[in-house]
C-alpha cells in the first residue's frame, strides 16, 4: 500500500528524532509553514537519541551529550531561537584533573586538545626522555606535505613522545570521541591545528602556538548547558516543530520516486511505502547507510565502512556532605591502569547543581575496539572501586553512594579515522536531489555540529522545493 501526496502541500519525513532529526524538523516547520506535513520517525520509544536525562538520587543528570560549545554559534542561536536562553548555565571556575602515575595532576595548560606548544605544561606529567624531545622539537626538522592527514597520535608521538599522547591527548580527545588518538585523523579532530601545518608552520609547536593565539581573544565560558538538562531542548524542539511524531516505527529503507522519495515502514508483513517530497535521514551514519542501499547506494558504501565507537555512563550521587577533589572533573590517562576513562564531578563543575541531599558525579567507560560488556552492577561496582582510588590520592574518604543509574551506548559515536572528513563530504554531495543527511557521523560529533548538519540538510531540500 502507498500513501498518497497531496497539492501543494508539502509532505517532508524526518527519519530519527535525536537532536539532528529534531533540529532538522524545527527548521523545515520554520521554512515550509504551517500548512507542511513533517512526519518524525524513530524506532525508540522515546524522542532525543544521544541527549538523554536521567534522574539520579533526584536530580537530573544528562548521560549522554552532557555541554554544548557557546563559542560555536549553532547551539545557542537554537536556544536562543527556541526561548531557552535564560536556562543556559556555565560551568564554575574549577579545572579538571589527569589522572596518572597514581596521582591527580592539574590539566596542562595551556594545551590545544592535550597538545602543549612546549615541555612546560607537561613538567610534572610527561616521561623525562619526552620532556627533552619536546624542548628540542622546533630544532627538529618538520616534514609536512600539505593536506596530509595522519592521526593525532602518530604526530603527537613522533615529534613530542609517547607519554604526551597517553597522558594529555588519549584522556582529551577520548572523552570527545570515544576514540584514542592514533585512532583519529588530525583533519578530523583538531582541523585547526591540520590548517597550521598546511600555511607552513616550522613545527608542531609552532603550529600549537599559532591555534592557541588566534584563540587568545576569546571570553567568557567555553561550555554551556541546560539548567534542567538537554531534556529542555528535546521538549522545546517538539514542540516548536509541530510535527508528527511517530516513536515505536522502524524505517527499513527508502526507494527513490519521482520528485521525492518513500519511506518504507516496517509492519507485521510486507513494509508499507509512504510517498513524500523529500526525506531527512537523522540517524547513525551506519543506519543511514542500510536505509539509503538502494535510493544512494554509492554515498551508503561509505557510510556503512564508519565503524561505531560504544560506551557507558555511570551516573552516581552520594550525600551532599561528602568531600569532593577541588576539581570539575578527572580525564584518566591510557597508561594509568583504572577501568574507567573519565570522571565528571557534576556538583563541583556545575554550580546550579549544588542542591538538595545529594552530589552527583558521572563516570563513563568503553571506547572504539574496546566495548563495554560488563554488567550494570559489574559497572557501578567498578565505578565506585576507581573513584575510592581517586579520592584516596587526594586525601578524601571513599564515596557513599546513595543512588545510580546505568545507561550503555552500544553504537555512541562514529569513528572519525584519518580521510573520514574527505570520503563523507563527497559521498554526501553525490545524494540524490530532495534526500539529506544530518547527524554526527557527517561534521563533527558534538550538539553544535549535528544542529549545523539539519541545518545545511534543510536548506539545501527546501531549496529544491521551491524550484
Amino acid at each position: 500500500m502507498t500513501g498518497g501526496r497531496s497539492g501543494d502541500r508539502n509532505r517532508v519525513a524526518v527519519i530519527g528524532a535525536g537532536v539532528s532529526g529534531l533540529t532538522a524538523a524545527h527548521r523545515l516547520r520554520r521554512e515550509l509553514g504551517a500548512q507542511a506535513r513533517i512526519d518524525v520517525y524513530d524506532a525508540a520509544d522515546r524522542p532525543g537519541g544521544l541527549l538523554c536525562t536521567r534522574t539520579v538520587g533526584g536530580t537530573a543528570v544528562d548521560v549522554g551529550a552532557e555541554a554544548f560549545i557557546v563559542r560555536r554559534p549553532e547551539a545557542l542561536a537554537l536556544v536562543t531561537e527556541l526561548g531557552l536562553a535564560d536556562r543556559v548555565v556555565a560551568p564554575g571556575p574549577m579545572r579538571p584533573a589527569i589522572w596518572s602515575g597514581g596521582a591527580l595532576h592539574d590539566l596542562p595548560a595551556p594545551a590545544l586538545m592535550g597538545i602543549p606548544a612546549g615541555p612546560a605544561p607537561f613538567a610534572d606529567l610527561a616521561a623525562a626522555d619526552d620532556l627533552e624531545r619536546m624542548a628540542a622539537e622546533e630544532r627538529t626538522p618538520l616534514e609536512w606535505t600539505p593536506g596530509a592527514d595522519p592521526s593525532v597520535g602518530e604526530l603527537v608521538g613522533e615529534r613530542y613522545g609517547r607519554s604526551v599522547v597517553a597522558r594529555g591527548v588519549d584522556p582529551m580527545l577520548g572523552g570527545v570521541y570515544s576514540a584514542l588518538a592514533d585512532q583519529l585523523g588530525l583533519r578530523e579532530a583538531v582541523p585547526a591545528l591540520a590548517r597550521a601545518l598546511d600555511a607552513g608552520a616550522p613545527s608542531l609547536s609552532a603550529a600549537v602556538r599559532t591555534v592557541l593565539d588566534a584563540g587568545a581573544g576569546g571570553t567568557g565560558p567555553v561550555f554551556g548547558a541546560l539548567a534542567g538538562g538537554y531534556r529542555e531542548l528535546v521538549s522545546a524542539l517538539v514542540e516548536a516543530a509541530g510535527a508528527d511524531l511517530r516513536l515505536g516505527t522502524e524505517v527499513v529503507g527508502l526507494r527513490p520516486i519521482a520528485d521525492g522519495a518513500a519511506v518504507l515502514v516496517a509492519g507485521s508483513g510486507e513494509p508499507r511505502a509512504v510517498e513524500y517530497d523529500a526525506v531527512i535521514v537523522a540517524v547513525p551514519i551506519w543506519t543511514a547507510a542500510r536505509l539509503l542501499s538502494e535510493a544512494a547506494r554509492a554515498a551508503a558504501a561509505v557510510f556503512g565502512e564508519v565503524a561505531p565507537a560504544g560506551s557507558a555512563v555511570v551516573a552516581l550521587a552520594v550525600p551532599a556532605a561528602t568531600p569532593l577533589p577541588e576539581h570539575s572533573g578527572v580525564l584518566v590517562a591510557t597508561d594509568a591502569g583504572l577501568r574507567l576513562k573519565a570522571i565528571t564531578l557534576s556538583s563541583q563543575k556545575w554550580p546550579h547543581l549544588r542542591h538538595g541531599d545529594v552530589r552527583t558525579l558521572r563516570t563513563s567507560f568503553g571506547r572504539l575496539g574496546d566495548p563495554v560488556t560488563a554488567s550494570d552492577t559489574e559497572l557501578v561496582d567498578a565505578a565506585v572501586a576507581d573513584l575510592g582510588t581517586v579520592f584516596a590520592a587526594a586525601g578524601l574518604p571513599a564515596p557513599q553512594v546513595a543512588d545510580a543509574a546505568v545507561q550503555r551506548w552500544p553504537h555512541g559515536l562514529p569513528h572519525y579515522a584519518p580521510g573520514h572528513l574527505a570520503r563523507v563530504r563527497e559521498a554526501v554531495a553525490g545524494l540524490p536531489s530532495r534526500i539529506g543527511v544530518a547527524g554526527s557521523g557527517y561534521a563533527g560529533v558534538g550538539v553544535p555540529a549535528c544542529i549545523g548538519t539539519a541545518d545545511a540538510a534543510v536548506g539545501e531540500i527546501t531549496a529544491d522545493l521551491r524550484t
